[in-house]
């Protein structure tokens, strides 16, 4: 027995190595569920922020079994979704003590996965990323539910809402749901090395906002990056800060509540849309996928709360081809930035004999291949075809790790045509390959309801009074 490659029902056509980690996974645990005793059980446990833990159950086969190296590719995988799913700075791993060497050699300072390794420990959890083995009854007991605290949907009073863009800064005063101002402010957070110029910009926005309003009660914002007690942990705004005054950021949003005596709330803008869909389909288990410079994910879980997991699904597997797609940041190959993106136009836009233009802003190469598709251009629609497969493999997989009633997907690659195009064959590939989770999720583009709800009313919702 080895891990297998498993070849999809629908192949994309502009990637006939695709290889989704769906299947592969899924062909695996069909193999290890027939063998003498149906394989034994592996616990993995990941420690977070503040103690909390959050587990994930599944069968491997035993370490002396001869083909016991399957289980090494299946569980790293594995590892590497959860980790950029839920996050954690020590990973706990129950029931394999060659899994769990496995897994610190890959995950250390000078292993394959190197990035994740500094990027959890010390950019974002600010402790050494640690690879514990055990016994699978050794593994702690998760906590995470208990622990999690209900945010948003607080409509009363005057608020604030903002929400960070690497262009513009996005700022909303809404009195009991209703937004009676909003302005979007053009600033250049990214190539800023003083924390001082986000700082003034964003306190000078909200006394724009508070000026519209008799009182302030509250302020709600979201932003793109790793955020933790309303700290940006890691976030690409605030990349060219010099690492010797990155605090300056990290504590900007605790200082400006303190000055300011107010509540206030800043999530990943990921959790935001996820929340802004849930207030406007009234209902929960939503995850809102945007694709856009990158692919931005958030949840809303079904008991109506956001679940403090990063959601960071750009950096989580979808695809097991040894020729995937590699992301240039993370060194490492086919996750999902670089199939839910305009990166993935710009990778597949060649193959149909779209050269992109030279010396172009990244939104204006995308615009120029999208005219393409808008002018009927037939290999323009192979490339949004190509990301609705990958689309409705990443589904099925997300699944496996989600609770899903709806889908969403929105941002810059799905505008025009583009969007419906993705949406139509991701469900011919759901109906045709997954038929049980395709009649039990709505996955759909944000309809005119979800619009009027909007980004500004959802953050603006954050914090109770």
């Amino acid at each position: 027995m080895r891990f297998e490659l498993v070849k999809p029902q629908f192949v994309p056509p502009l990637d006939e190595g695709f290889r989704p980690a769906v299947l592969a996974n899924r062909a695996f645990q069909a193999k290890v569920a027939v063998m003498p005793g149906g394989g034994v059980p592996l616990v993995l446990g990941l420690e977070r922020a503040d103690g909390i833990i959050s587990r994930f159950q599944t069968r491997v086969l035993p370490d002396d079994h001869p083909d016991a190296t399957a289980n090494l590719p299946y569980v790293e995988r594995l590892v590497k979704f959860l980790l950029w799913q839920r996050g954690a700075w020590k990973v706990y791993v129950g029931g394999s003590s060659v899994v769990a060497d496995h897994l610190a050699e890959v995950y250390s300072a000078d292993g394959a996965r190197r990035f994740d390794y500094h990027f959890m420990g010390e950019q974002v959890y600010q402790h050494p990323f640690t690879v514990v083995g055990c016994a699978a009854d050794k593994v702690p007991a998760a906590n995470e539910v208990e622990k999690r605290q209900a945010l948003g949907r607080h409509l009363d009073g005057q608020r604030i809402g903002f929400d960070l863009g690497a262009s513009d800064l996005k700022i909303s005063a809404v009195v009991d749901g209703e937004p009676i101002f909003s302005d979007e402010i053009v600033w250049e957070p990214v190539q800023q090395q003083d924390p001082d110029y986000h700082y003034q910009r964003i306190t000078a926005a909200l006394k724009l906002a508070a000026s519209k309003l008799d009182r302030v009660d509250a302020i709600g914002g979201s932003s793109a990056g790793v955020y933790v007690d309303n700290r940006p942990m890691v976030a690409s705004l605030f990349r060219g800060i010099p690492s010797e005054r990155y605090d300056e950021v990290r504590n900007m949003f605790l200082r400006i509540r303190d000055e300011l005596g107010l509540p206030l709330e800043v999530i990943n803008d990921g959790d935001v849309t996820a929340l802004a869909g849930s207030m406007s389909l009234e209902d929960n288990g939503v995850l809102g996928i945007a694709m856009g410079s990158s692919e931005a994910v958030g949840y809303v879980a079904l008991d109506g709360n956001i679940t403090g997991w990063l959601n960071e699904l750009a950096f989580a597997p979808i695809d097991y081809q040894d020729n995937g797609a590699v992301d240039e940041w993370s060194g490492d190959k086919g996750v999902g930035a670089m199939y839910f993106s305009q990166q993935a136009v710009f990778r597949l836009a060649p193959k149909v004999g779209i050269e992109l233009p030279d010396g172009e802003t990244n939104a204006t190469k995308l615009k120029y291949v999208q005219r393409y598709l808008e002018d009927g251009h037939p290999g323009a629609r192979q490339i949004w075809e190509t990301m609705g497969c990958y689309l409705g493999y990443a589904l099925a997989h997300y699944a496996d790790f989600y609770d899903l009633r709806h889908v969403l997907i929105l941002g810059r690659c799905t505008s025009g045509q583009g969007g419906p195009i993705m949406l139509e064959t991701a469900q011919h590939v759901l109906q045709g390959e997954f038929p049980a989770l395709a009649a039990a999720i709505n996955l759909q583009l944000p309809d005119e309801k979800s619009r009027r709800v909007g980004q500004s009313i959802a953050a603006a919702s954050l914090p109770r009074l």
